[in-house]
């Protein structure tokens, strides 16, 4: 029997844990999806555990997990597995409401509508994952608050989905709807949300001018982003803008940082923020940070940290940065490239996902899309990707609800 307490067992048999958003069409977030997956063997690896140790790896690893930290306040929906469903593992408790989505390949499980009853009973409520339609689903749907359906599906088929749950009183998630085809595909067949990547890989691209906020933000970045940082410039900068003078004393004020006493000045507020929280700061002016938009901020700052980690150099959490920007803002990355100055590293990570930056961003990018074959394709560990992403996260909220809050 494989001895999960083990190191090197549990990591061939640890899965790695996939997060994605569930949002609204205007990108506000609704909820959070997470699920554990194996990890495919890599080209020439031998093949992995068997099915039991595979999921006992996964009850195991749901059973580590901070739920709150990886889900904010917002709801949290997860993968189910049978034993999860038959209440003999139960989850850590946490004030957030949790959804058990029922997989496909669970929906003829003997008793489910019994299981799902009782669970409901408890005061968690259920989801139907991969919604194609089948009799055992559909005997289902009244007790699923949530249904989701394949973005990818044929345009016909999905529409006759979408009314199916709806006339069964559900809200409808189109899952992968991470490219501007599909997510137009699911809004036609009027799901309700959308879940994929935070930003669409493919969106239209912005050809305009940046204004001079903007501009100041990305010399900001620009300066930061040097090796090593000219501070007595990064000082002058902020001392010079008042409005990033008084978010940065804002935030260095803010009960995240914790300081015994206020902080006034502009110099030893710019040392006690660091480059990272400037850099933060200087993103989040830039998509226009505010507390409805926490989520989006979030997402790009879980990027660049876990950028950051995987990559082993502070020029990790740039390109992260950049990255997510572009997409959020639907610009070229060429236009951040050239207002920024960024070192040529930098660039060919951004451009061509090259060298040892690049290698980490597309595995960030692949593994934000649930894809553990392209984080494979980039050298990478889908489960040392996924451990970098999942320890960016609360970190990541915590600067962003930090940096949401209007100083007024």
């Amino acid at each position: 029997m494989t001895d999960l307490h083990d190191a090197s067992s549990r990591r061939w048999s640890a899965p790695a844990i996939l997060r994605q958003p569930i949002v609204h069409p205007d990108r506000s977030v609704f909820a959070y999806a997470l699920r554990a997956q194996a990890v495919p063997p890599a080209e020439g690896e031998a093949p992995g555990p068997d099915e039991a140790t595979t999921a006992r790896a996964i009850d195991a690893e749901y059973g580590l997990l901070d739920l709150a930290a990886l889900s904010g306040e917002h709801p949290l929906l997860i993968r189910a597995t049978p034993r999860l469903l038959s209440g003999e593992l139960a989850l850590a408790a946490s004030p957030i409401r949790i959804v058990l989505e029922v997989p496909g390949e669970l929906a003829e499980t003997p008793d489910l509508a019994e299981q799902l009853d009782r669970l409901r009973a408890a005061g968690v409520h259920a989801a139907l994952g991969d919604y194609t339609g089948t009799p055992a689903q559909d005997a289902l749907l009244e007790r699923a608050h949530i249904v989701k359906v394949d973005a990818r599906s044929d345009p016909t088929v999905l529409a006759e989905l979408v009314v199916r749950a709806h006339e069964a009183g559900a809200t409808v998630v189109a899952e992968h709807s991470d490219n501007h085809a599909l997510i137009e595909a699911a809004r036609t067949a009027q799901v309700d949300l959308l879940q994929g990547p935070m930003f669409e890989r493919d969106g239209d691209v912005l050809a305009r001018d940046f204004s001079a906020g903007e501009l100041q933000c990305l010399e900001l970045m620009s300066l930061l982003s040097d090796d090593p940082v000219d501070q007595a410039a990064v000082i002058g900068l902020v001392a010079a803008d008042p409005m990033l003078t008084v978010r940065v004393l804002h935030l260095v004020n803010s009960s995240s940082f914790g300081l015994p006493r206020e902080i006034d000045s502009v110099r030893q507020a710019v040392v006690l923020v660091g480059p990272h929280h400037l850099s933060a700061l200087a993103i989040s002016s830039l998509v226009g940070a505010q507390p409805s938009t926490v989520g989006e901020l979030w997402a790009i700052l879980s990027r660049a940290l876990a950028c950051w980690d995987l990559a082993g150099a502070d020029t990790g959490y740039t390109v992260g940065l950049l990255s997510a920007v572009a997409e959020q803002r639907h610009l070229a990355i060429e236009s951040l490239v050239s207002r920024t100055g960024v070192s040529q590293e930098i660039a060919d990570a951004l451009y061509f996902h090259a060298g040892q930056l690049g290698s980490a961003l597309a595995a960030v990018v692949a593994h934000e899309a649930n894809d553990l074959m392209g984080v494979l394709a980039a050298g990478k560990d889908p489960r040392d990707v996924s451990a970098a992403y999942l320890a960016a996260v609360p970190e990541a909220l915590s600067i962003a609800s930090s940096l949401s809050v209007d100083p007024g």
